[in-house]
């Protein structure tokens, strides 16, 4: 009697042809509160963005003195404030600025980051050992005073704001991208690069800084929340956005010399304010999870 053995079960392995960027897409999309952290986002941008066309949305700067304050109702539903402004539009409005100012501060600070570190990390001996010794050295400064200085010295620009926030983000953006390439600048494709007569800044801008991406684009996610919760830190001391613009900081800081009487005007900018730092903390997570090159595991 013969007794029939059944082949080894197959193991599914990873497709060697699909890409680090696609099985992180798919990775991503497994991920549902990434995913909903970055709908949610979108739909912020969207109508911070297209809040001066939105057929809803009042004048945000179009006052009432005879309405004054009011709670939430169906003609305002975040109410109004103290002077009869709508509170929704004015939650709108101050996202445009909250945003701009996060996704400008933390384009300021990849530009710079990702230049020092590719260049530190590059470079190597000396000039490595300099560059990075500078970045201790700010590192060892409280920032946020720098900033505060900053915008004494040389005024309330919104346009310098954007800059000086950027400029106190870049360090560790630049530790980052120098750990990369010190990794990867002595990999085969670069001394192929070399061999081929290719610059030296051609090496760093066309092989090394897009193999660096996936750390860079996670630790942007984590810095765009972190700019803007500066940003509001700084209007609620009264550094920030200037009036007549808004933030949600500035509108966080005028409700809360009002809260006992009314406190919607706190709870709804504070609320859009938190939980868009929330979706892009869980946005940058599900980015980590799924960029881990050491995680490559068949999602089909």
């Amino acid at each position: 009697m013969s007794i029939g053995i059944a082949p080894p079960a197959t193991v599914s392995q990873p497709d060697a042809s699909r890409s680090l960027w696609s099985d992180a897409w798919r990775r991503l999309g497994r991920n549902h509160v990434a995913i909903a952290s970055g709908g949610f986002l979108l739909l912020v941008c969207a109508l911070a963005a297209l809040s001066p066309w939105l057929p809803f949305l009042r004048d945000p700067t179009l006052q009432d003195l005879g309405l004054g304050a009011t709670p939430p109702s169906w003609a305002h539903w975040f109410g109004t404030d103290d002077l009869g402004r709508d509170a929704l539009a004015r939650v709108l409005w101050g996202g445009r600025i909250s945003m701009l100012v996060g996704l400008v501060g933390t384009a300021v600070s990849l530009l710079v980051g990702v230049t020092w570190g590719a260049i530190a990390g590059y470079a190597g001996g000396a000039v490595d050992e300099a560059m990075m010794r500078v970045v201790d050295v700010l590192y060892s400064l409280p920032y946020i005073f720098l900033v505060i200085l900053l915008l004494v010295l040389f005024g309330h620009s919104i346009v310098l704001l954007f800059v000086a926030l950027g400029l106190v983000q870049w360090l560790t953006m630049a530790r980052i991208v120098r750990g990369q390439v010190l990794s990867l600048k002595r990999q085969t494709f670069v001394e192929a690069a070399r061999a081929l007569g290719a610059s030296d800044g051609a090496i760093i801008l066309r092989h090394l800084v897009p193999n660096t991406l996936g750390p860079v684009i996670v630790y942007t996610t984590l810095t765009v929340p972190a700019v803007i919760l500066q940003e509001a830190f700084l209007s609620f001391l009264g550094l920030g956005v200037q009036p007549p613009a808004s933030s949600w900081g500035t509108l966080v800081a005028d409700g809360s010399r009002v809260l006992a009487i009314f406190p919607w005007l706190v709870i709804f900018p504070g609320l859009a304010l938190s939980m868009t730092l929330l979706a892009f903390n869980f946005l940058g997570d599900g980015l980590r999870d799924a960029l881990d090159p050491q995680d490559r595991r068949d999602v089909s």
